[in-house]
Formats: C-alpha cells, sequence, structure tokens
C-alpha cells in the first residue's frame, strides 16, 4: 500500500473537483479523502496501490473538464485507516 497526500491548486472550488475526484478514485480501488482548504485549493489524501495511487495523481494533473489545474503537489504520508473514498 501506498499513502500519499496532495494539494491541488487552480480554478478547482465548485466545479464538481471533489466529487469527480472520488468517482475517479473508486474506478481506481483507492481510498481516501477529497477536501476544500481555505486559500482555494483541493487536498487529496489516497492509499491503495502504487500504480493506481500513481494514477490518481496523474488524474488529477488534469481534473473533471471544468476545472483548471495549475499545479499539484504531493508526499508520502504515514499509513491511514481509511475506508472508501470521502468527499466532503
Amino acid at each position: 500500500m501506498r499513502y500519499m497526500q496532495a494539494r491541488v491548486i487552480g480554478h478547482v472550488q465548485g466545479v464538481g473537483f471533489r466529487q469527480a475526484t472520488a468517482q475517479r478514485a473508486g474506478e481506481l480501488d483507492v481510498a481516501g479523502y477529497a477536501r476544500n482548504c481555505d486559500d482555494g485549493s483541493v487536498e487529496v489524501g489516497m492509499a491503495g496501490s502504487a500504480n493506481n495511487v500513481a494514477a490518481l495523481i496523474e488524474w488529477l494533473e488534469t481534473g473533471p473538464p471544468a476545472s483548471r489545474v495549475d499545479q499539484v503537489t504531493s508526499e508520502e504520508i504515514a499509513p491511514q485507516s481509511w475506508s472508501g473514498f470521502q468527499s466532503g
């Protein structure tokens, strides 16, 4: 299992970004969360196989059609016990 946290910067709030991320995470069998941050970015925590987490991070670099992603940063984090994927 690989545990990562990403920050997505750009026009990513109010465009269905969190919901689309949850859908894509479900398709990839990745657990975690997506939540809005006060600075207008979206934070995404993820846990899954290394390949699937990498695929989700790659997807975050584009996001859903209504969004505009300017930057994605990610870092490994300590293991978490997430069940499913929450967008809230």
